[in-house]
C-alpha cells in the first residue's frame, strides 16, 4: 500500500468548488472531504491523501497543513496542537504516553496559530 499524507486546505465558502479542482489538478486523491466550521458557515477544510512520493516532487497549495487524524473520533490535528492539549490537560507536562480523551474533541480539527491551541467544531459538508 502506498504511502500518503493527509493534507488540509483551509478556505471560504466561495472558493470551495475551485479549490476542488485545483487539488484534484495538483494531485492524484480519491476524495476531497469538505468540512465546514460548525460556529462559521463561511469557513471550509478540504482535506484528502496525498501520496508523499508526488509531495516529494510539489509543494502544499496555499493555505494548507499536514494533519493526522485519529479515526475512531474523526478528530484532525497537527503534532503542535496534540502536544498543546496534552500540556493543557497535564499541568503543561508534554508527555507521550499522556492518554488524550478523544471523545471531548469528536468531529473536530485541532489546531495552533500565534494566538495558541485552537479547536474548530466541524462536520462534512460534501465529499468530492
Amino acid at each position: 500500500m502506498e504511502k500518503t499524507q493527509l493534507l488540509c486546505t483551509f478556505t471560504k465558502r466561495r472558493y470551495v468548488n475551485s479549490l476542488i479542482d485545483e487539488i484534484n489538478s495538483a494531485y492524484v486523491v480519491e476524495k476531497v472531504f469538505v468540512l465546514i466550521n460548525c460556529d462559521d458557515d463561511n469557513e471550509f477544510y478540504l482535506t484528502y491523501n496525498v501520496s508523499v512520493e508526488e509531495l516529494k516532487e510539489k509543494s502544499f497549495l496555499r493555505n494548507t497543513i499536514s494533519v493526522h487524524r485519529n479515526k475512531s473520533t474523526n478528530t484532525l490535528y497537527t503534532i503542535n496542537a496534540i502536544n498543546s492539549v496534552i500540556m493543557l490537560l497535564n499541568d503543561g507536562v508534554k508527555d507521550i504516553n499522556f492518554k488524550i480523551p478523544w471523545e471531548n474533541y469528536r468531529n473536530s480539527i485541532l489546531v495552533t496559530n500565534e494566538e495558541g491551541f485552537k479547536k474548530i467544531n466541524t462536520k462534512i459538508f460534501k465529499i468530492s
